[in-house]
């Protein structure tokens, strides 16, 4: 237990780096927070401490995903030294969503991956050259882009450490830990566009029934494709068209190719076309727009996103 979750702890901290430990019960009892250095937590005395309150007093054991500013006795954003590790959270259908999530060329490989309870997971990336607002921007594109815990995306979040169970459950699960890679990435390696976001948040805003007169523009271009492909519109010239309606975005073509393929699985979806066949028609129409190793991880991608649209409507 202790190797696994010391080994953890060197990888993703520095020598002589301030780190936050947190100990949360299941029960009503308030956290315990530690602000130490990262030699003192690998000591075998805090070590056997950790353990014995994971296994005997039922907490669950937790570190600050970055490192915190010398002398800090809190985990406060204004806390955080600098940013070491982009993060995501994926609680539903996690095996899937992970599996995507390797497959895709739009992330570079994780650092590390927790499996924190059965089909739950944890992925991380050690970074370097992010600043505050560009990491939880990332942070949330990652989110939306593979289904993962979009209220994750703060600079001071915990993570679980491996080795230590998971005392939500019963019985316990023991958390455990690969590294796919050990390089360190920067932002040019994440190929997550702001795009992404506008398309994947298309249905719930619509859901959100706001009255016609407060919709975005990015509302007014789902409406209008939906409805455009729905009585039979070419995709390709939909694509072209609404790329010159919004030349205001970073990168139009990019903006109507997401928001066009994305309406169009979810009416397949919704037309009863199986999600093999609705991946392998979004693959066919991009394939000379798109590398083809992206293009298939993207309609993968894609079609998890409509799944999700669809799933989403059904409860709201």
């Amino acid at each position: 237990m202790s190797q696994t979750a010391a080994s953890f702890l060197r990888r993703c901290f520095a020598p002589e780096e301030t780190i936050a430990v947190l100990l949360r019960s299941q029960d009503a009892a308030a956290p315990m927070q530690r602000v130490v250095q990262l030699e003192q937590v690998l000591e075998t005395p805090y070590m056997a401490w950790l353990s014995y309150e994971n296994q005997h007093g039922r907490n669950n054991i937790y570190v600050a995903a970055n490192p915190l500013r010398p002398g800090s006795r809190k985990r406060t954003k204004e806390c955080i030294a600098s940013v070491r590790h982009l993060y995501i959270d994926i609680d539903t259908d996690g095996d899937a969503r992970l599996a995507a999530l390797r497959a895709s060329e739009l992330v570079p490989p994780p650092t590390s991956i927790l499996s924190t309870s059965p089909g739950k997971y944890q992925v991380l990336w050690r970074v370097e050259g992010f600043d505050f607002p560009r990491q939880e921007q990332t942070l949330k594109l990652l989110a939306i882009a593979f289904g993962g815990d979009s209220a994750c995306t703060d600079c001071n979040r915990v993570l679980r450490v491996p080795g230590f169970l998971n005392r939500k459950y019963d019985p316990a699960h023991r958390v455990t830990v690969e590294y796919p890679d050990d390089s360190v990435w920067t932002p040019d390696d994440f190929l997550l566009d702001a795009g992404t976001v506008d398309a994947m948040l298309f249905d719930d805003a619509v859901a959100s029934r706001k009255p016609p007169s407060k919709h975005s523009n990015s509302e007014s271009d789902w409406a209008w494709v939906s409805h455009e492909l729905a009585h039979g519109k070419d995709a390709v010239k939909l694509t072209r068209e609404l790329a010159s309606r919004r030349s205001d975005k970073p990168n139009p073509l990019y903006y109507a190719q997401r928001t066009v393929d994305v309406a169009s699985a979810r009416l397949w979806l919704i037309e009863g076309v199986g999600t093999d066949d609705v991946i392998a028609m979004l693959e066919s129409r991009r394939r000379f727009e798109i590398p083809a190793a992206l293009c298939s991880a993207r309609a993968r991608e894609i079609a998890a996103t409509a799944e999700r649209m669809i799933a989403h409507t059904k409860s709201a």
